[in-house]
Order: C-alpha cells, then sequence, then structure tokens
C-alpha cells in the first residue's frame, strides 16, 4: 500500500496585522483547503493534498491562487514554500524573494536541502550550530552523512536523533487545523473589472453552488448568508441574509444570494471580485428542515446528492449547474 504524497504550503504575510485582519486571512486561505494551521503573526501552513482534486489545479497553481486571492482580496503581498511536509514548506517560504513560490517537489528534498547551512534548519540554536561548527560540520548535507553515534557523541541522543532527522528532510508533524469553522467563504476574483450583469449573475450562482458542496460535504448547513462585492476602486459593498431555515441546498442557497446580489443593484458596476461568506453554521443532523408536500423539493435534494457522488467519484467538474455550463453567458467572467 502506499502513502498518499503530501503536499504543504507555507504562506510569509508580508504584512503588519491586527488580530481581525489574520482572521480574514485564516478565513480567506480556508476556502482554498479546510486543513489551514495559523502560525501567527504573520505566517499560515496549508495542507492542500485533498483539495487538489477538488481545484484540479497542480500544487504550485493552488499556491498562486491562494496568494493572488490574499493580494487582489486584501492587499497582502506574500511569499511561500511548497513541499512534502511542515518543515520543508517553511524553509521554502523563507527562502523564497517577496512575492515567489519556491517547491521542492517529491524526490528532491536532499538535493534542495544538502548545500544549505546547517543553520537553515529550525531548532539550530547559537550553542548546536557552535559545536557542529567547531567538528566541520557546516551545511545540512555534512550533518547528513555523519554517522549516527558520532552525532550522539556530540549533542547527546535526543537533540542527535532530532538532527538527524530534520537533515535528512523528515517531519512527520500534520497540519493540525483550528477548532471547526463558525463560517464559510467562497469567493472569486476575475482577471479584469467586469461590468457585464449577466457575468455578475453567473459569478454569485456558481458561489452559492460551491459553498452548497462544501456544507454537504462537512454535513453542516448555515443560516445566514453575506455578500461582499468589491469594486475596481478597491471599494466595497456587503449585504447580508436570515434563510428561511438552515440549509445546504444550493437552490436555495442560490436564490438568497442572487437576491443579495439583486439588492445591491449593481447594474454596469466595475466588479472585481465576489464573495459569499456562511454564517450561523451547525451540524446537518441537528437541524431541523421544515416539512414539504412537494414531490419536486424531494427530488431536487435526491438529484443534489447524486451530483455530489458524481462530483467526489470522477471530480469538481463532473457535475455542475446548467446555467454554468461553458458558452451560456457568452464568455466566462
Amino acid at each position: 500500500m502506499t502513502t498518499r504524497q503530501r503536499h504543504i504550503a507555507h504562506l510569509h504575510l508580508h504584512a503588519a496585522l491586527s488580530e481581525d485582519q489574520y482572521d480574514d486571512v485564516i478565513e480567506l486561505v480556508s476556502g482554498v483547503t479546510p486543513h489551514v494551521q495559523a502560525i501567527p503573526p504573520d505566517a499560515v501552513q496549508l495542507d492542500l493534498t485533498s483539495a487538489l482534486r477538488y481545484f484540479d489545479l497542480s500544487p504550485y497553481d493552488l499556491v498562486q491562487m491562494a496568494k493572488l486571492r490574499l493580494k487582489a482580496l486584501y492587499d497582502i503581498d506574500s511569499s511561500a514554500g511548497l513541499a512534502g511536509n511542515r518543515m520543508l514548506a517553511a524553509m521554502a517560504a523563507d527562502a523564497s524573494a517577496p512575492g515567489d513560490t519556491t517547491w521542492i517537489p517529491s524526490g528532491q528534498a536532499a538535493e534542495w536541502l544538502y548545500p544549505r547551512p546547517v543553520t537553515a534548519l529550525p531548532g539550530i540554536g547559537r550553542a548546536t550550530a557552535a559545536t557542529l561548527d567547531k567538528y566541520g560540520l557546516h551545511t545540512i548535507g555534512q550533518v547528513a552523512d555523519v554517522p549516527a553515534a558520532t552525532l550522539q557523541r556530540l549533542l547527546g541522543a535526543g537533540p542527535a536523533r532530532l538532527l538527524a532527522e530534520r537533515a535528512q528532510g523528515h517531519d512527520p508533524r500534520p497540519v493540525t487545523p483550528l477548532a471547526p469553522a463558525q463560517h464559510l467563504l467562497a469567493d472569486l476574483v476575475l482577471d479584469r473589472d467586469c461590468l457585464d450583469p449577466a457575468l455578475h449573475h453567473r459569478a454569485v450562482l456558481g458561489l452559492a453552488d460551491r459553498i452548497g458542496q462544501r456544507l454537504r460535504g462537512e454535513r453542516q448547513v448555515t443560516g445566514r448568508l453575506t455578500l461582499t462585492v468589491r469594486y475596481a476602486d478597491r471599494s466595497s459593498t456587503t449585504r447580508t441574509r436570515p434563510l428561511p431555515e438552515p440549509t445546504s441546498h444550493s437552490p436555495a442557497l442560490v436564490t438568497a444570494a442572487l437576491g443579495l446580489l439583486a439588492s445591491l443593484g449593481l447594474q454596469r458596476a466595475r466588479v472585481r471580485a465576489f464573495v459569499i461568506r456562511a454564517d450561523d453554521l451547525r451540524p446537518a443532523d441537528a437541524a431541523h428542515r421544515q416539512l414539504s408536500l412537494d414531490s419536486g423539493d424531494d427530488r431536487a435534494h435526491a438529484t443534489e446528492a447524486a451530483a455530489d457522488r458524481a462530483r467526489r467519484r470522477f471530480g469538481p467538474g463532473a457535475v455542475y449547474p446548467a446555467a454554468l455550463a461553458p458558452g451560456t453567458a457568452g464568455r466566462e467572467p
């Protein structure tokens, strides 16, 4: 049985953030993957492994998408490291110039690590570095080649074992998310300013459908939606609406989201991004669903469940609303 290759990203944020702003960052990247670990005050780590199939992107492109969202929505510049574990990802981020991403592909960790100074490894303090330097061990590769017994004589059993593991590029620590999110967020950053109301409608429809898919995947329902529209001049408008009943049913979410869009009266506003936020989350099995005498309602839920099964098996593009089919709005937003 083979072990699935992990893809861990470490984002270093080049900004002095307040606690609320940092929470906004966590919320935003949680829209890429739920496996997010906060590294305050200016970093965050993401396990992208399970998100690759959902977005149908390479690990590198998924990191670029996260960085683009940070810049477009909050004007936060970032550098990133991408690797097979948390330690390597953090080291790669430290080695990245502002705005750049350093990717250490699987199988190339030793080649990337060995020429680097031993002080680049996390946890190497001044005293340890001085001891290693005394014996001519200046690079990670030199340390990796030292027999375990020799390292133990120099540093002691515990520190030597940990240093040897790190010099080989090993780090078994998982990305540890915070407590379950109290909200979900889906956003769309447009390639260019969009004035077309039909494309605004299409974008919001797609985001609401994405929120519904995530809610059902996490077995949650939402009781409130918020729509934020960001414009070309960096201003924004926000509208919030409670739902008639907590739900994860995409048609109900789409109806609410499009109602919020209509209430803004955008007409030909120059829109750059849309964000939908689902609040008042609760477990789906603890929510009450209003009984309906409409048999079409049951059919709609059954069809939605079948579509979710198809997406899990064949990928996110296997099934989508007819209104989001390519060409239905003239061009993609």
